[in-house]
């Protein structure tokens, strides 16, 4: 039986409570993991942890290199498509040919949109004869997302994508009926070198 953690400044941490949850085989309902059962402890954990990100390393790097986290997170998902996809299966009950061809292909397009799109988006000088336009493009900061059930991998990308593409810090709370993929992305995001 697997045992996930939260994962919080780039460290897997137990719940704060030390409680946990068991994440059901639905085609069986055996126990196939189990999971922290957090608490506002464990938030205000990982929002000090992102914060810290942000004032630190990750606050500091360029448009470029968040774009090629991006790309070399797709590259590592799409590397790892097989394993990604027997999780995804054995976390939703979903055909495993689905995750194979949608589902986790879908999360690597994700990366790899947003990874171009700020390429492309990049801040912009526009100088006239008598003034100069720009546009300054900054993160929000920490950001929480929270995704569904049914597609784990591809609507978490949906949402980490563009939030580590733009500057911002993470914080993610994935459901906790299908965590297995989440888990496997935060640990992959992190020997990748995020924060």
């Amino acid at each position: 039986m697997r045992i996930l953690s939260n994962h919080i400044g780039g460290q897997d941490q137990p719940a704060a409570s030390r409680e946990t949850l068991s994440d059901l085989d639905p085609s069986t309902g055996r126990a196939i993991a189990t999971i922290p059962a957090s608490g506002a402890d464990d938030v205000q954990r990982a929002v000090e942890a992102a914060r810290g990100a942000l004032d630190g390393s990750w606050g500091r790097t360029s448009t470029a290199e968040r774009a090629d986290l991006c790309d070399a997170i797709a590259d590592r998902i799409e590397a790892e498509l097989e394993v990604l996809a027997e999780l995804e299966s054995l976390d939703t009950g979903k055909p495993i040919s689905t995750a194979r061809t949608i589902d986790i292909p879908r999360a690597v397009a994700n990366f790899r949109f947003f990874a171009g799109a700020v390429r492309h988006s990049a801040t912009g000088l526009h100088e006239m004869a008598d003034a100069i336009n720009y546009t300054l493009r900054r993160p929000l900061g920490v950001v929480g997302l929270i995704t569904p059930w049914n597609l784990p991998l591809y609507l978490l990308s949906w949402k980490v994508a563009p939030a580590l593409a733009t500057g911002n810090a993470v914080v993610a709370k994935p459901s906790e009926l299908t965590p297995l993929t989440a888990s496997a992305l935060a640990t992959l995001v992190t020997e990748l070198g995020a924060p």
